[in-house]
């Protein structure tokens, strides 16, 4: 009984931990977006790691403020999305992947990594990601419906090929 108890509050710490740490992720966007405006108001930045020049956006500041304009949103999609318990929680990759390729637009303004055309690989890409997920949401969810963690543990550890595993989600 006292190992069963010692177990639940590690994992009630553990939860506690977890939750504070999103939360003040969560609370420390609005200073992580506005952290921009330590950056200088100048073409160029030079540090003792790199050297990053705004050829796009003219002052690093302008880039790095566009740059935050991005990755915020995204941040607390991703947050959204590790803690969403809804069944629909995978479309929210979508707009995710939307963030994610205007942030890495936005990098390759300054930078010129690749041509204009990657928007074209977001569809392909969600059409696997979203069916995919939902796939295996949907296996586990039957998993667990069905039988006790017992049994779904010794079936998660069972040796099986990649094709097996393939099978078995559908």
């Amino acid at each position: 009984m006292s190992n069963h108890h010692n177990k639940l509050r590690k994992a009630k710490s553990k939860y506690l931990v977890t939750g504070s740490v999103i939360a003040l992720i969560i609370a420390a966007s609005p200073y992580i977006f506005y952290s921009y405006e330590s950056f200088p108001q100048t073409k160029m930045w030079e540090t003792f790691l790199f050297t990053y020049e705004a050829n796009w956006y003219e002052e690093v500041y302008v880039s790095v403020w566009t740059m935050m304009g991005k990755f915020v949103p995204m941040l607390l999609l991703i947050i959204w999305f590790i803690t969403c318990k809804h069944w629909w929680y995978h479309v929210i990759l979508i707009p995710i992947g939307m963030f994610a390729f205007q942030l890495f637009s936005v990098i390759n303004d300054d930078v010129r990594i690749t041509d204009e055309v990657e928007i074209w690989w977001l569809f392909p890409i969600m059409l696997v990601i979203v069916p995919l997920v939902y796939l295996i949401k949907a296996k586990l969810s039957n998993q667990l419906a069905g039988k006790d963690l017992k049994s779904f543990e010794e079936e998660l550890g069972a040796q099986k090929n990649f094709w097996q595993q393939i099978k078995d989600l559908f």
